[in-house]
């Protein structure tokens, strides 16, 4: 089990940065709402902190010491918050400016695992209707279209029909000038989990997500009891999807923790990397903690562990 480097209760005021302005508002007030109790009852100094209704600069006048960033999506998880809690030099929990800017892009990111080596379904990048459809002659059916930058799967379409296309590539839109437009794979959608401890990053138990219909959708992560969360993945399959997820997440100069998705195909039984999250979920849904429990980790000690690595980009 991965250990915290520090006790996180010894360092101050924990502001629990959560709710923001992005359209993942509803489950990050859900995750940063959990947090709090948990490092609360934990014995640390933790308060609530909403950046849609408080500037970042209250932070000081409150004198926080840190942060446990909660946010999702746009303008939480995308470097913006990171790179103000730099200026106000307040260490912060997860991934860095360059890491979460990055990663919050899917286009970049899977540029930068291709570059490395790492394997990634096709893609194209559209930033009109008939490149969208330029993108459908190249990949071929179904295309996954999605934004950019968004997450919780919002604005996602599998596209089966030629003439389904266009519709899909207008709602990405709504959310994002880029849409990624990117192969199908048929196969096991999986997630594992990334902490960082004392011996460095370290990979938890793979867990194969088995939705409803076959349709892990923003309903399905957060809000159905009829999605399965299955620790039955093969011992190689899941050991060679651990050291692609660690490439993966260091590939992107991730820290702290992250949660990498990964398909397997049906096919070749290759997995495929789509995305990292590095500001997961923490509801009652999140696999973040479901991973963490495999190993006896309980929710407030994931909590307390993610704390203990707070930080600021160049810190010793």
């Amino acid at each position: 089990m991965p250990t915290a480097p520090a006790q996180a209760q010894d360092g101050g005021k924990v502001a629990v940065l959560f709710g923001g302005t992005s359209g993942e508002r509803e489950i990050s007030i859900l995750s940063g709402t959990a947090v709090l109790q948990a490092l609360q009852a934990q014995g640390v100094d933790a308060i609530a902190f909403d950046p849609a209704y408080q500037p970042l600069t209250e932070l000081r006048t409150l004198g926080v010491c840190r942060c446990f960033i909660a946010l999702h999506g746009r303008g939480g998880e995308d470097g913006t918050v990171q790179g103000a809690l730099e200026l106000l030099g307040i260490p912060y929990t997860g991934s860095g400016v360059l890491a979460s800017s990055i990663a919050m892009h899917k286009g970049v990111t899977k540029q930068l695992w291709r570059g490395a080596g790492l394997p990634t379904p096709d893609w194209r990048i559209a930033l009109r209707e008939e490149e969208a459809l330029q993108a459908l002659d190249a990949l071929g059916l179904p295309m996954v279209v999605k934004p950019c930058r968004e997450g919780s799967s919002l604005g996602v379409t599998i596209v089966r029909d030629p003439a389904e296309c266009a519709a899909a590539y207008r709602l990405a839109a709504q959310r994002d000038g880029e849409v990624l437009c990117e192969r199908f794979v048929d196969g096991d959608e999986l997630t594992v989990a990334i902490l960082d401890g004392a011996e460095g990053p370290q990979a938890l138990p793979v867990l194969r997500i088995v939705a409803e219909d076959a349709c892990y959708d923003y309903q399905n992560k957060y809000f159905n009891d009829t999605t399965r969360y299955c620790m039955d993945v093969p011992a190689a399959l899941a050991q060679s999807v651990q050291e692609r997820a660690l490439g993966a997440y260091a590939a992107l100069r991730c820290r702290g923790w992250a949660r990498a998705d990964v398909m397997v195909d049906r096919a070749t039984q290759a997995p495929l990397l789509l995305e990292m999250n590095t500001s997961p979920g923490m509801t009652s849904h999140s696999l973040v903690p479901m991973a963490a429990r495999a190993v006896g980790m309980e929710y407030g000690a994931l909590c307390m562990q993610v704390l203990g690595c707070a930080t600021l980009d160049g810190a010793p």
